[in-house]
């Protein structure tokens, strides 16, 4: 990613990970303190970019009719709805009628707790969450957090949180439902695959400290990475940990990206010049109706020779920039990929100031492997499918791992593709 497009954000809804986002500046409204009627007439107004064809007379009767004959009701002790609400409400309902979990208005309250989660201000249940097949859905969850240590898993898609049911809920709602103070309970209704009832797992809200990378080498010298985000400093971090690689006196490598919700696209490109010569394509980025694509290369680095013996594991959890990373290295048969299909999430978002206190972030292109297929259709699925099933997670085994080892010690290893109910 070039500093001349400026840092790019992968959304992923975080209430205790701090993802690497950043964000394009776009273009604010000086709107001041004029009334909330005066800015929507401004938004809607036929010289700032109105389409010539829409009526909006319909909004504005709607807008008279609530204003006339809604009654509100003085018996409960909920906030009253301001004008200035209902142009939020509006802009949230545009925005929403697009039909893309990852573009969202973020009103002031949300703008703010986005600032929070991406600074790493926050507490929680260590765990990310995104919108999968309409369903809101665990990417992954943190190492050593309590949603781990309960018993949640990537891929479990949450069908309750506390008392309020998930369907057509959106990521922001979920956030919201979910965040809350140190200590504090909060409850999920699960469902899992290959499990037939509903789960119920109760998670105590905690301070969430965020891990980047760590590195070990196993008792038979094959040397593991584990990447835990792409993080701004990840890239620096990976090359330290491939130094640490070269002077372990092996050639047998694991990159474990498992429950790796991505981040930087810069550093997946960093990381993946490591093993490519220059100029070789890993990711495209097309932005579609006449924009124009945009080819990520390889810088070059290509320290490895052909001796290098290299497997990456994935999961439900990776996502984003750890699809592009095992995506490529993967295509051009640098490395094995062993585990489950990745979760599908190669679209890129751009955060756009549209008050001095509210943005709207919205999806401006998607990203291919540089075999052309679509990230976010279907995901990367890996040469060797294992799964992770919740028996090897309360044995406290690693049956991927496990198959890691096996295929870099010589021994024949065969794909176990899970069987959908």
């Amino acid at each position: 990613m070039s500093n001349s497009r400026g840092l790019r954000i992968f959304f992923i809804i975080v209430f205790v990970l701090c993802v690497t986002a950043a964000f394009f500046v776009g273009v604010r409204f000086g709107y001041g303190n004029r009334p909330a009627v005066e800015k929507v007439s401004v938004l809607l107004n036929k010289e700032n970019d109105k389409p010539g064809n829409v009526d909006f007379s319909p909004f504005w009767k709607a807008w008279s009719i609530l204003n006339e004959k809604y009654v509100i009701d003085h018996s409960t002790s909920s906030p009253k709805i301001t004008d200035q609400d209902k142009v939020w409400g509006a802009v949230s309902g545009l925005v929403n009628s697009l039909g893309d979990p990852y573009t969202v208005f973020l009103p002031p309250e949300k703008k703010k707790r986005f600032e929070d989660d991406i600074s790493g201000n926050f507490s929680g249940v260590g765990m990310e969450v995104g919108i999968k097949d309409g369903i809101v859905t665990v990417i992954a969850p943190l190492p050593d957090s309590p949603a781990k240590k309960a018993g949640i898993l990537a891929g479990d898609k949450i069908l309750k949180i506390d008392d309020t049911i998930t369907s057509d809920m959106s990521t922001d709602e979920a956030v919201s439902l979910i965040r809350g103070e140190k200590g504090k309970p909060v409850k999920f209704i699960l469902a899992r695959e290959k499990v037939d009832k509903p789960i119920d797992i109760t998670v105590i809200r905690d301070t969430i400290t965020i891990p980047t990378l760590d590195t070990k080498t196993l008792d038979n010298g094959i040397f593991v990475i584990k990447l835990y985000n792409f993080s701004a400093p990840s890239a620096d971090l990976f090359r330290q940990a491939l130094r640490d690689f070269i002077n372990a006196k092996t050639d047998k490598l694991i990159i474990d990206l498992r429950g790796n919700p991505g981040g930087f696209l810069e550093a997946a490109t960093d990381m993946a010049s490591w093993f490519l010569p220059k100029d070789k394509p890993i990711v495209i980025e097309k932005h579609g109706d006449g924009g124009e694509d945009k080819v990520y290369k390889s810088r070059g680095y290509d320290v490895f020779t052909d001796k290098l013996k290299m497997v990456i594991l994935v999961d439900r959890g990776s996502a984003s920039a750890s699809e592009i990373l095992a995506g490529a290295l993967s295509e051009y048969k640098i490395a094995t990929l062993v585990g489950e299909t990745t979760f599908g999430k190669g679209s890129v978002q751009e955060l756009v100031p549209l008050t001095s206190d509210s943005s709207i972030k919205i999806t401006i292109a998607k990203w291919y492997t540089p075999l052309g297929k679509s990230i976010s259709k279907s995901g990367i699925t890996p040469e060797i499918e294992i799964p992770f099933t919740e028996e090897a997670f309360k044995a406290g085994t690693d049956p991927q791992q496990e198959a890691a080892v096996k295929i870099l010690l010589g021994e024949k290893v065969a794909s176990q593709p899970a069987v959908k109910k």
